[in-house]
């Protein structure tokens, strides 16, 4: 097998404080890389500049100056995560096998000659998987735990403990480029390319530096956006509900109309709010939930670009 050209996809936002840190790890792990005839010379990492608002772009500037192997994308604004990933991928175009990881470290980037050595092996997609969560609060590890087991009842193929560190072969990136999704959730969607895939363990550290971009709010949303996304099983809730609610009036129907017929009734004030309340809730909920998946059709149908280049630092 001929020496393969690795590229690193680092997506970053306001990461200056650990940018020196990670850039110095990086090049002293490719460069025993090299040395081992493990990749080619001319692999690099690409920094992907998400809008920062810090100084995020000119440390990747100098590192691009200083050193071959850094290389800089640097969109026009803040686009999100998984876009800024998705556009790394895209342009490391000319790279046999590409890594995803984040800049804080907390992901060890000692497992990345090992899912070369797997990639050699014959697989196409590795999987960087946490081997614990022993270092994650009881709420966490318990959330983490209950958004998996959601995925998994809502029809979806993921990894668990598994973030955006993988192995993708060149092979199954340009297979990727044909999923044409403006709603991202790459998590759940590279298990639906296929291929030979297989996972690498590794322990998750503390953050370098710097502050998570994740707050409860931002990691609610993307858990949703992952469901809402990739399954169209809460629609099929809202088809169990009307259902449901319908059973119910035919009964509570048959109820009304013996007891007319064969006792005494008293009409009162929660028999007739209660119902009220019940169905009017579960209208809401029903239309809520379309209403998502309506908005999802109307991002999708604009077509509108999933990420813009500003700048591109070869």
């Amino acid at each position: 097998m001929p020496v393969l050209r690795l590229a690193i996809i680092i997506p970053c936002y306001n990461e200056e404080e650990v940018l020196p840190e990670t850039s110095k790890r990086l090049s002293g792990l490719m460069e025993g890389m090299i040395g081992q005839s493990l990749i080619s010379n001319d692999s690099y990492t690409l920094f992907v500049d998400d809008g920062s608002k810090d100084k995020t772009w000119s440390h990747i500037e100098s590192l691009h100056h200083q050193n071959e192997h850094f290389r800089g994308l640097k969109l026009s604004r803040n686009f999100g995560h998984q876009n800024a990933l998705l556009a790394g991928l895209f342009h490391a175009d000319d790279a046999d096998i590409l890594i995803s990881i984040d800049a804080d470290l907390q992901d060890d980037p000692e497992a990345i000659p090992l899912m070369v050595e797997k990639y050699k092996s014959g697989y196409d997609i590795v999987y960087g998987v946490r081997d614990d969560r022993t270092k994650d609060t009881w709420f966490k590890r318990r959330t983490a735990l209950g958004f998996y087991k959601l995925l998994s009842l809502m029809g979806i193929e993921s990894v668990y403990n598994h973030a955006d560190y993988r192995l993708m072969s060149r092979r199954a990136m340009d297979a990727f480029k044909d999923f044409g999704e403006v709603n991202l959730y790459l998590r759940g969607m590279v298990p639906m390319i296929g291929f030979r895939h297989t996972n690498v363990f590794y322990k998750r550290a503390e953050r370098y530096a710097g502050v998570s971009k994740y707050n409860l709010r931002k990691m609610l949303s993307f858990a949703w956006n992952g469901i809402s996304s990739l399954s169209i099983k809460p629609l099929h809730f809202v088809t169990f509900c009307g259902f449901f609610v319908f059973i119910l009036s035919l009964v509570l129907t048959i109820y009304a109309f013996s007891a007319y017929l064969f006792f005494d009734t008293a009409h009162g004030w929660a028999s007739t709010v209660i119902p009220i309340y019940f169905l009017g809730g579960i209208q809401l909920l029903c239309i809520g939930l379309i209403g998502e998946y309506v908005a999802k059709i109307y991002k999708e149908v604009k077509q509108r670009p999933r990420f813009i280049i500003e700048e591109h630092l070869k």
